[in-house]
């Protein structure tokens, strides 16, 4: 697996030096419907995204953008599909870090590569976790369930939507930091961890912000603090992690992918379009509503932004011993 990881890693490098190779291009472009792909069933994160996104960019090519769901095998089935399309722009992916950089080195029986499977287009947007516990739990504070992790250390138990995905990893990355312990229950998505942590079964979880935010509000769960370095906009009352672990910080990101091979003139313009949609305020409000933060930026920019993260979860899989059957 050590070999695959650094493997994934060159690959990223290369790919960050590279432009988009030159392929068949149509002066037409875009002529008819573009399809965006979210390997993610509608309502998660990934989905809230890319509705967001999805309409605005439409008008910027002056065609449809229509949203299709296609998940299974956390992402791997719609990426999949996606990196086998014909890159002529009209299939087209919204990722996450968990399809992208965490679940090539954790699994090296994906049926792609990140690298040499995908052009990616342009980092769209990042969104924190938000530490939470049961309403019935005796810890107010994150000061508070660190001490009560170290004194019962072992016995506590974490929720998230799977082995290996943000959630996960990020709940690992913060017991290395604090040097504590929990014992890890994976659930298949985060509609049944959450049912079981209101319940108290859960004694915590690192859940995104936009899914817990509402149960946040209704009383049903208590938040403890956000994974971004600073306070998030949607949530401003919500410390940050970092004020208690210094240096900790975990987001999720969520990129624009097309399949390898693409045109250089297709990539641009696609980049430019999704680049200025991030400029409109009804775009902006709406990310900012569901606690996103807008991305932007080129291909290159992209390609650098995946090399430093898979180095950060490198060093997480690698020094927590994490594989997927874990």
């Amino acid at each position: 697996m050590k070999t695959r990881r650094i493997a994934l890693i060159a690959g990223l490098s290369a790919l960050a030096c590279l432009t988009a190779p030159v392929a068949s291009f149509a002066q037409a472009y875009p002529n008819k419907t573009i399809k965006l792909v979210v390997p993610f069933p509608a309502g998660g994160a990934t989905d809230l995204v890319s509705r967001v996104v999805a309409q605005q960019l439409g008008i910027e090519l002056g065609q449809s953008v229509v949203v299709e769901n296609r998940a299974g095998a956390a992402g791997v089935i719609g990426s999949e599909a996606v990196a086998r399309s014909a890159p002529d722009g009209y299939t087209i992916l919204i990722a996450t870090s968990s399809t992208h950089t965490i679940g090539p080195i954790l699994n090296p029986k994906i049926p792609y590569s990140p690298t040499k499977d995908f052009t990616p287009i342009m980092f769209l947007a990042s969104s924190p976790q938000v530490v939470v516990v049961p309403m019935s739990s005796p810890v107010k504070t994150m000061p508070e369930l660190i001490e009560y992790i170290k004194k019962n250390p072992g016995k506590l138990n974490f929720g998230s939507a799977g082995t290996g995905g943000i959630p996960h990893l990020s709940t690992e990355r913060f017991l290395a930091m604090t040097g504590t312990k929990m014992t890890h229950v994976p659930y298949k998505g985060t509609a049944l961890a959450m049912p079981d942590l209101m319940a108290g079964r859960l004694d915590v979880m690192f859940d995104s912000i936009s899914v817990s935010l509402p149960h946040i509000r209704d009383g049903k769960i208590r938040a403890l603090a956000v994974t971004s370095p600073t306070a998030s906009s949607v949530a401003p009352d919500i410390p940050p992690l970092s004020k208690f672990v210094p240096g900790y910080e975990s987001l999720t990101w969520f990129g624009v992918f097309g399949p390898a091979g693409m045109s250089e003139p297709v990539l641009n313009k696609l980049n430019a379009a999704l680049n200025q949609s991030l400029k409109d305020p009804k775009v902006l409000a709406q990310l900012a509503k569901l606690g996103f933060d807008p991305g932007g930026g080129s291909s290159a920019d992209f390609a650098k932004k995946m090399i430093q993260e898979s180095a950060v979860w490198n060093k997480v899989i690698t020094d927590g011993n994490i594989t997927i059957e874990k």
